[in-house]
């Protein structure tokens, strides 16, 4: 019987994700108006966020014990939302030292989905929902399709009063995506 399926280990010898430069008109850009539900209750205007805010932008988060969907291993910079979000859960005191006044996860997902996640893992942040792709089309956010549901491609942002001044993309492996994060912010 094979073991079950646990999002929180990345397995080797996943495909890894090509610069395609769908997110090189990001950097420099101006958030738009667009609030968003967060899985702490409030509504984000990310137009009015904090100083120094960090944001990682991921597909979806895996269940444990549910397997992924069909052939997501084998998609680019798929896998790995979780892995991710406890590097941002387990640095989040290194980041606020850095200057960092405020970190968000955001994925299409609803808020019911994410707040789950954000129980589980233990994120000491919220989660913002693109559910209604009003950000994902304001921005022109790289997507891709599994199974048939539009998903946001992984990336990270440095935003800095409402301006995006940093872009990671692609994104490889998640689970380093806070150190480096970690170290750009040490460096700038």
């Amino acid at each position: 019987m094979p073991a079950p399926h646990d999002p929180t280990n990345l397995p080797s010898g996943l495909p890894v994700p090509k610069d395609d430069g769908a997110a090189r008109h990001l950097t420099g850009m101006r958030l738009p108006g667009v609030a968003l539900s967060a899985t702490d209750g409030r509504t984000v205007a990310l137009s009015e966020l904090p100083r120094r805010t960090v944001i990682y932008i991921y597909p979806r988060t895996g269940e444990p014990g549910v397997p992924p969907l069909d052939g997501w291993e084998a998609i680019p910079g798929a896998r790995g939302c979780t892995p991710q979000s406890c590097a941002f859960r387990d640095h989040f005191g290194e980041l606020k030292a850095a200057g960092v006044d405020a970190v968000f996860g955001l994925s299409t997902q609803d808020t019911a989905y994410q707040r789950e996640a954000v129980e589980r893992l233990h994120l000491p942040f919220p989660i913002l929902s693109d559910s209604a792709f009003a950000l994902t089309k304001a921005l022109d956010l790289p997507t891709f399709v599994a199974a048939g549901m539009t998903l946001l491609k992984r990336m990270t942002w440095v935003v800095e009063d409402g301006v995006i001044r940093k872009v990671f993309y692609p994104v490889f492996p998640p689970d380093k995506n806070a150190e480096e994060v970690l170290a750009w912010l040490r460096s700038a």
